[in-house]
């Protein structure tokens, strides 16, 4: 069993959720950290429409770590992702299309995104109905590594969740992203098995927050729930 999280006041001070000025800087750490992803392929373009997009729906948790009056890292997610991604499309979808033709000049990426529908089915196969929050995307400079940046904003977006009324968060990675499986791992998420997407051995993560040591709703949660 996790321990309880031992919070640093002076990193949990520097975490603030997601504005719609900070989109062109969480754009570039998507970027860096996700390259090869199909958001990213898919052009800074279609990455600062998508995250403008999911920035205006009341599904959508964003938070960044700000340093200096830099941003250093961030991490998304959503109440109930498939839904938030829904409206997205219905709101926002003309804007979007014209973002994505962008990106469409190489076949691959073409053929990756008509996978992207089955995500949903894929990676839900075998999970409770009630699991709909999602940790979807975090990145971090690596001026962070070793201060427990990413453990913090973590708990930030899953104390957000729980306050929200949320039971299981969600967090799909590869099975060979080793860092990102031990930390899961270390948080006491629980493996639900494999599926394979975007031509990846993906593996299935539920933390149930009702049950987790590390998971609370203090009063600090006011300004983000």
């Amino acid at each position: 069993m996790p321990r309880p999280f031992e919070i640093q006041p002076d990193v949990l001070a520097a975490i603030r959720p997601m504005r719609i000025e900070d989109i062109p800087r969480v754009t570039e750490l998507h970027r860096q950290a996700m390259g090869q992803s199909l958001w990213a392929k898919l052009g800074p373009r279609f990455l600062r429409s998508i995250y403008k997009a999911m920035l205006s729906s009341p599904l959508f948790l964003g938070f960044v770590y700000e340093q200096e009056g830099g941003i250093e890292g961030f991490i998304a997610g959503s109440i109930h992702l498939s839904q938030m991604m829904r409206s997205i499309g219905l709101r926002h979808g003309h804007r979007l299309g014209i973002s994505l033709l962008f990106g469409l000049r190489d076949p691959s990426v073409a053929k990756t995104l008509l996978e992207t529908a089955q995500y949903f089915r894929k990676s839900k196969a075998g999970l409770a109905e009630e699991i709909h929050a999602e940790s979807m995307f975090c990145s971090f400079t690596p001026k962070t590594r070793g201060k427990r940046i990413s453990g913090h904003i973590n708990k930030v977006l899953f104390d957000t969740l729980h306050a929200r009324g949320c039971q299981y968060v969600k967090i799909t990675t590869e099975t060979d992203n080793i860092g990102a499986n031990r930390q899961l791992q270390s948080w006491g998420f629980e493996s639900k098995g494999t599926f394979h997407f975007y031509e990846k051995e993906m593996i299935c993560y539920i933390l149930d927050l009702s049950k987790s040591d590390r998971v609370d709703a203090k009063d600090w949660l006011r300004e983000y729930a």
